[in-house]
């Protein structure tokens, strides 16, 4: 019962310090990836770089302590990061402070449900997800990350539009006319050091070993150049007033964004009072927010349009008495030299402040980073934003749940230990809401850090523990040394890593094993790229296609009729092109015998009675029933009356205990016959043949070849001599 409650008890079973001294070497190696990807995947997620760290120093070690994986590394994933910034985009504007909050909180609510999956054993759960469904999601997701990060790639700044591929449009528009190109030299340059330092060593760090090389580069040319200034110092009338009307937009925006929430506060405290009444001031309330929200949406577009003709304006500098003046670019008065550097607004979703605007020369890096760990507070969850909060939930549960299984499965086929998937979902759960309490975003198992941690040779999940040392040391001494990380190296980080995530061979696997599978996995990736950012909408038609497909099948489950095949064993005669025998017909039934499909199988019978005139005999094959409910009972007693009074016979063999159960307490066996039971389908056709000959007048020797006891092929049909009409209508 300890070893359930703390399973990491497990690990120093015959530990000792070379086995730590391991498990040290690579959770140190994990943390040099952890660090930087961290940060490129807060960013992902709308959320300050930073946050990352916060991500990173908490959740993988608790993960590892509660969860059944000794090398599972958990902590900040790009499709959970994704769908962080998916689904919180229309609740408020990412990397605002509101946002930051319903992060944290839907961490603490996917935390919650997995958790509870975990105690209460349901981690079967997860098979919702069929992996044709998550292939197309994960395949669509990681294209989606990738082209995410181009706008940083080139150095240029849009704002998101509805769907990712009108943004994405956005991106090559602004690249084609501003693209910074020292931005793009240090991406590309990122890109080229770890794709060649992983095919030299795939131990090498290369992570780490880009950004170190790019942030020293960055920081010894002054990559990062940023002015900050007033208004006054803007010589360009038609600068000034967009800068003014952007800014009482924005304010205009705020205030509707207080009243929303306002009256959503007093429409839950109504609610807390009196849950069934529907009082007007809760309409009023309603009505508040319907109409700030077609206001927000308006004052968005407008928004829109002045962000994106800031942010092409380029200005020239001059110095004026040791005082920076700047014009817009080709507007500087003549006899005046302006130097080269081109300069441009750095405009965000909030106000710019007026007496510090800030202007940009260079490149984005990732600048400041606060130092010290997160305050440990309770995030702010009511029962509304839980309720509001738990759909999203609910998919980054089985998508990062899904995800850190099957890295975790992979990983115990190799190293033999066992895996507990509830267990699992317990770790995860932890890691989520106590991460949550420390300023963290919602995280997973990673493939690619588990992946180093298992080459690393990492014997138990102490490494992890070692990993989040290693973070909280960053946290307190080393944020600093972040300050010139280009945000380009960071995007560059981000393409890498979701390039694994590709797997064209998925959908053919898929279709070569089910054209059904292979078409929910193609419709699932399509419907997603379309849809994106709103990416539920992929995984909820992907569900919903596989269930569809699940009950489907269901109703109409394999029906066959049998005979002796060339293994001497009763086969499929469709399937094996064998004779049926014209007295008995065997059939076999595979599948639940259940309310969905009980008319099925009645169907079948009726079909097979029809296309055979001298039965005599239906043997029900019940082998392949391991189930049977009301209806199906129901459904079996009047098929074996119906078969009676056509004057036919009607035995059952094979069934198992759980349908003689059904049958013993319904009373159906004595309708049945006990005599009429047989325990396989050898012993039924043995005795039902010399029932035929005992009752008929049909001779034992007419049947020596019987296709029940014999291997008979179907004889084939004779090819039919194309005539002249034939030959006309086909062509030829």
């Amino acid at each position: 019962m300890i070893r359930k409650v703390f399973p990491f008890l497990g690990w120093f079973e015959e530990y000792d310090l070379g086995k730590f001294k391991i498990d040290f070497l690579a959770g140190l190696t994990v943390a040099l990836v952890l660090i930087p990807q961290s940060m490129a995947y807060a960013q992902l997620a709308g959320l300050p770089a930073y946050y990352g760290l916060y991500a990173a120093f908490l959740p993988p070690m608790v993960a590892a302590l509660f969860g059944s994986s000794r090398q599972l590394a958990t902590g900040p994933v790009a499709i959970v990061s994704l769908m962080n910034a998916a689904s919180l985009e229309p609740l408020a504007t990412a990397g605002s402070a509101g946002f930051i909050a319903y992060s944290i909180a839907l961490a603490l609510t996917v935390g919650i449900f997995q958790f509870l999956l975990g105690v209460l054993r349901l981690g079967l759960v997860v098979n919702f997800l069929s992996h044709p469904v998550v292939n197309g999601f994960t395949n669509a997701g990681a294209i989606i990350i990738a082209t995410s990060q181009l706008s940083k790639f080139f150095g240029v700044y849009v704002d998101a539009a509805h769907h990712n591929y009108e943004t994405l449009v956005r991106v090559c528009q602004a690249a084609l006319e501003y693209t910074h190109i020292p931005t793009l030299i240090f991406g590309i340059s990122a890109v080229v050091i770890m794709a060649s330092l992983k095919k030299i060593n795939p131990r090498i760090p290369n992570v780490l070993v880009a950004v170190a090389t790019t942030t020293i580069i960055s920081w010894l040319i002054g990559f990062n150049n940023d002015a900050h200034i007033t208004l006054s110092n803007i010589q360009s009338p038609a600068a000034v007033e967009k800068i003014v009307a952007f800014n009482r937009i924005i304010g205009q925006h705020n205030e509707l964004v207080e009243q929303r929430k306002d009256a959503t506060l007093k429409v839950d405290e109504i609610h807390q009072k009196d849950h069934i009444k529907l009082d007007e001031e809760i309409l009023r309330q309603l009505n508040i927010v319907n109409v700030a929200n077609y206001r927000i949406d308006k004052l968005k577009e407008l928004e829109h349009e002045l962000r994106t003709e800031l942010r092409a304006m380029q200005f020239s500098e001059i110095l004026q008495n040791d005082k920076q003046i700047f014009y817009e670019r080709g507007q500087v008065p003549e006899g005046i030299t302006a130097d080269k550097t081109i300069w441009r607004l750095k405009v965000g979703n909030n106000q710019l402040d007026t007496e510090s605007i800030l202007l940009t020369g260079g490149g984005a890096v990732v600048g400041s980073i606060p130092k010290g760990l997160p305050q440990f507070t309770m995030p702010h969850l009511t029962v509304h934003s839980f309720m509001q909060l738990l759909p999203t939930a609910v998919i980054i549960s089985l998508l990062g749940f899904m995800e850190a299984v099957a890295i975790a499965k992979a990983m115990a086929s190799k190293s033999g230990q066992k895996l507990d998937p509830n267990q699992e979902l317990i770790g995860q759960g932890l890691a989520n809401i106590l991460g949550s309490f420390t300023s963290s975003y919602s995280v997973s198992g990673s493939f690619s850090r588990s992946a180093v941690n298992f080459q690393a040779g990492a014997v138990s999940g102490l490494s992890s523990v070692v990993t989040s040392i290693v973070v909280v040391t960053t946290l307190l001494f080393f944020t600093p040394l972040l300050y010139h990380l280009p945000q380009a190296v960071l995007a560059a980080v981000i393409m890498m890593a979701v390039i694994g995530l590709i797997n064209i061979r998925g959908f053919m696997h898929a279709w070569t094993a089910q054209w059904y599978d292979g078409a929910i996995s193609i419709i699932t990736f399509i419907v997603t790229l379309y849809f994106a950012p709103h990416l539920d909408k992929g995984i909820e038609l992907g569900v919903v296609l596989s269930l569809l497909v699940f009950f489907y099948k269901a109703m109409r489950p394999t029906v066959v009729t049998l005979s002796m095949n060339a293994q001497n064993v009763l086969g499929s005669s469709e399937y094996y092109g064998l004779q049926g025998c014209q007295h008995i017909s065997v059939i076999r039934f595979d599948g639940p015998l259940f309310f969905t499909n009980a008319s099925y199988l009645d169907e079948q019978v009726t079909r097979y009675r029809t296309d055979l005139p001298n039965l005599r005999y239906i043997l029900l094959d019940a082998r392949g029933i391991n189930d049977m409910d009301a209806s199906g009972e129901e459904a079996l007693r009047m098929l074996c009356e119906r078969v009676r009074s056509g004057h036919l016979g009607f035995a059952i063999c094979g069934a198992k205990f759980q349908m003689l159960k059904v049958m013993e307490r319904t009373g159906l066996l004595d309708v049945v016959g006990k005599e009429w039971m047989y325990p396989d389908s050898k012993a039924a056709v043995i005795a039902l043949t010399k029932k035929v000959h005992d009752d008929s007048s049909v001779p034992l020797e007419a049947c020596e070849n019987c296709p029940l006891q014999k291997y008979v092929p179907r004889p084939e049909e004779p090819k039919k001599k194309k005539g002249l009409v034939t030959k006309l209508k086909s062509g030829v």
